[in-house]
């Protein structure tokens, strides 16, 4: 059983930084894609960034330039660095992760969420 722990949420002013981590353990035979959406009250989960098991990235323009994520493949662990953040990325933040953990069964799973606060 594969299962997501994720960290580094929290309240934080505009303009300022946070981190979050998100790990992946269990039976993972090969990871592919990570990464993060995030879901305000009232809206639906939306895409933040995702990297590829080969270090491709995406990001949603909202974050382009702020926002950084980056994977540590040998911990089968993601990043996201976000910087001069906006009240409108307050946000639940949830990490995705999608692999194998067996040679043809795959899986994809979310994170619990973490909560990301911005006040203005």
């Amino acid at each position: 059983q594969v299962q997501l722990a994720e960290s580094g949420g929290g309240l934080v002013q505009a303009g300022e930084s946070l981190t979050l981590s998100c790990a992946a353990s269990g039976k993972i035979v090969s990871m592919n894609t990570m990464g993060w959406y995030r879901q305000a009250p009232g809206k639906q989960r939306e895409l933040v960034a995702t990297m590829s098991n080969t270090g491709s990235a995406n990001y949603a323009d909202s974050v382009k330039g702020r926002f950084t994520i980056s994977r540590d493949n040998a911990k089968n662990s993601v990043y996201l660095q976000m910087n001069s953040l906006k009240p409108e990325d307050t946000a639940a933040y949830y990490c995705r992760a999608e692999g194998y953990y067996s040679t043809y069964n795959s899986f994809g799973l979310w994170g619990q969420g973490t909560q990301v606060t911005v006040s203005s």
